[in-house]
């Protein structure tokens, strides 16, 4: 896989796992307070390094290249197999298209029971944390799939990273999900 195409492929993949935890984030902000939802997603923010930290020097150190070839090659088709069959669905009619805005709105929904406080909403918290968190494994999935399969895990990592800043800041300055992102096209290509 070229230098190119493999930035272009993690940071697609990575943009769409950050838009869905973007809408996450941002349903728990408007419910439930900010400081629950911010809370929740720096504390998903630091397990994440911690896992990361933890495990990937360990993955490349203690297992033979054999064996991490064959477990990135068997990522790779699980995870390749799941969104082939889900965009095959949803480009045949079968499965609907996922829609930001009607995601938000459910999300939106089912936590409006509550009600903001000045401290922090548990429910909140643990749905901004378990958003970020298992967002964040995808897109860590996705890093070590893409570069260790091509042996460039550096710049799998950069077009990652610089898809999750992208979005971050634009959920910044727009307060509202990224319905206008061609997920399901970026999904299915």
């Amino acid at each position: 896989m070229s230098g190119t195409l493999l930035l272009l492929t993690s940071f697609l993949a990575s943009g769409v796992e950050a838009v869905e935890a973007l809408t996450i984030v941002l349903a728990v902000g408007i419910t439930r307070g900010w400081r629950t939802s911010l809370a929740g997603m720096l504390l998903a923010l630091v397990a994440l390094t911690v896992v990361v930290a933890a495990l990937g020097p360990a993955l490349v150190l203690y297992v033979p290249l054999d064996a991490l070839r064959v477990l990135v090659g068997a990522l790779l088709l699980v995870f390749g197999l799941q969104w082939l069959r889900k965009a095959v669905l949803r480009a045949s009619g079968l499965k609907a298209l996922r829609d930001e805005d009607r995601a938000f709105q459910d999300d939106v929904a089912r936590l409006s029971g509550g009600t903001k406080q000045r401290t922090i909403d548990r429910t909140g918290f643990v749905l901004s944390f378990k958003g970020v968190f298992l967002e964040g494994l995808e897109v860590a999935f996705i890093v070590i799939t893409f570069g260790a399969s091509s042996g460039r895990l550096g710049l799998s990592a950069t077009g990652a990273l610089i898809a999750v800043g992208l979005v971050a800041l634009v959920g910044v300055a727009v307060h509202r999900p990224l319905s206008r992102v061609p997920e399901n096209v970026i999904k299915f290509a």
